[in-house]
């Protein structure tokens, strides 16, 4: 799909132009073989509420960031690797819409396109990106994906126990295997899980005990304040600037055969 456009001059340009949108800040993404597949913004559902951000889809890696100026800035750069990449399809939920998964061994997410065509289109191209790239590599697809996490609007009391109620006292924490949310009572041991992170991390008391079960390398119970700064560093990409949907333009997905967006 995208042969044509390795190593061109229009597809340096649009590399060079994302790169300057993100500024010093951002990593490099000029790469020998890497194309431009599209790009647009996309709604996703943070820790706290929906957000937007804006997503560059490469032929071998997703690319998303807060939106600091529309179509001109943006930070807090994020990166994944397709080849661990899985989508998706969610159904629609009240006002949440037109919206799937996108999995990846340390961090899972939902994100929500402004219309079920653009939903599509962004699940095809990403769906392809990923089978060329593993087809390429002669390599398999990941099998373990990071929980998604539930959002704190949807848990008003301890999804474990069912008694905590959250308030600014009892404050809400997830569990990074199956991403519920929970209380500090119910979630004061860690566990190394490790597509997610090489040091433990906080899981809740169900979690722990199946995954002490079924063997790995749990660590003693930890102290409240060390638990409540991992929790809030985890999460910090979740409290920029940004949130709803704009009614910007479409999403761009760029042809093989001529420097045309696909519309």
């Amino acid at each position: 799909m995208v042969d044509r456009l390795v190593n061109s001059e229009v597809n340096a340009r649009r590399m060079a132009n994302v790169e300057q949108c993100f500024g010093k800040m951002g990593e490099s993404l000029a790469q020998f073989g890497r194309v431009l597949v599209g790009e647009g913004v996309l709604v996703k559902m943070c820790r706290k509420k929906p957000k937007q951000r804006q997503f560059f889809l490469f032929n071998d890696v997703l690319v998303y960031g807060n939106i600091v100026i529309s179509k001109k800035r943006y930070n807090k750069q994020r990166i994944l690797r397709l080849e661990g990449v899985q989508v998706e399809d969610l159904e629609d939920d009240g006002a949440l819409k037109h919206g799937w998964v996108i999995k990846t061994p340390a961090k899972s997410f939902a994100v929500y396109a402004a219309t079920e065509t653009e939903k599509r289109e962004w699940m095809l191209h990403i769906e392809r990106c990923v089978s060329d790239l593993l087809e390429r590599g002669n390599k398999q697809a990941a099998t373990a994906h990071a929980a998604v996490w539930v959002p704190d609007g949807e848990a008003t009391k301890c999804m474990v126990c069912g008694k905590t109620q959250f308030n600014l006292v009892q404050r809400r924490h997830h569990c990074r295997n199956c991403g519920r949310v929970v209380c500090g009572s119910c979630s004061s041991k860690t566990f190394r899980i490790d597509n997610v992170n090489k040091k433990p991390v906080r899981v809740c008391d169900h979690c722990f005990d199946n995954l002490n079960t079924s063997g790995g390398v749990p660590s003693e119970q930890m102290t409240g304040n060390r638990l409540h700064h991992d929790d809030s560093s985890s999460d910090s990409d979740d409290e920029a600037n940004g949130s709803g949907r704009s009614n910007e333009s479409r999403p761009t997905f760029y042809r093989e055969e001529v420097d045309q967006p696909i519309n």
